[in-house]
């Protein structure tokens, strides 16, 4: 599968300051002439964002794990095919929050199902589509339950409800998942100030699309 484009995306716990930092990021790249988009997982497209309003609803508290990773994978496949792939083709710069990191540190560690199954559930998803890098916003997820509190623009989801020690998982999950692939994903403090925390993930881009 030969793309012209660069595909980041984005992780990190609840919280984290992702989707701020996405915003800037596309506003940058585009005042510097690039040809970049944005977009998010799951949803994206009619079709995920669907899948989305499943998987995040409030009231669906009874969902299996394993049910919850098929229709993330589901959800990601449709997302690919239709958005991401095309845009790659196209020479974008593809931004996208939350990819398969999340599933393996949200469903595979978290939900306890196995970072390995939820890979191998994923792998015939994306169908050997990985990220070329992957920045992750590292944060207490404390500090990160409080920040989406203090905001009421940011939806609350059924992850948000669960208790802390699931979200001190997810983030012992991602620590696993740095391990694994320590040449593609980049940690960046994100308690920092939202300046900072752009200057760091904007170098780390620039470097990268430099050795492409």
């Amino acid at each position: 599968m030969i793309m012209d484009g660069f595909f980041i995306t984005l992780e990190g716990p609840e919280g984290a300051g992702k989707t701020t930092i996405v915003n800037m990021l596309v506003e940058y790249f585009s005042m510097a002439g690039k040809k970049v988009l944005s977009t998010r997982e799951p949803g994206g497209i009619h079709i995920a964002e669907k899948i989305r309003e499943i998987i995040l609803n409030p009231e669906h508290t009874e969902m299996d794990g394993k049910t919850e990773a098929l229709l993330y994978a589901a959800a990601r496949r449709q997302h690919l095919v239709e958005k991401v792939i095309p845009a790659l083709g196209k020479g974008y710069i593809v931004l996208c929050d939350r990819f398969i990191d999340s599933s393996l540190a949200y469903q595979g560690y978290a939900r306890g199902l196995g970072i390995d199954q939820v890979w191998k559930i994923n792998e015939f998803a994306i169908d050997g589509l990985m990220p070329n890098i992957t920045i992750y916003f590292d944060i207490d997820p404390k500090i990160g339950l409080e920040r989406i509190n203090k905001t009421d623009e940011r939806e609350i989801n059924r992850l948000d409800l669960e208790q802390l020690d699931f979200h001190e998982c997810v983030k012992e999950g991602y620590y696993q998942i740095i391990e694994k692939f320590p040449n593609r994903i980049y940690k960046i403090d994100a308690s920092q100030s939202l300046e900072q925390v752009f200057e760091e993930a904007k170098t780390i881009i620039l470097t990268c699309l430099e050795k492409k």
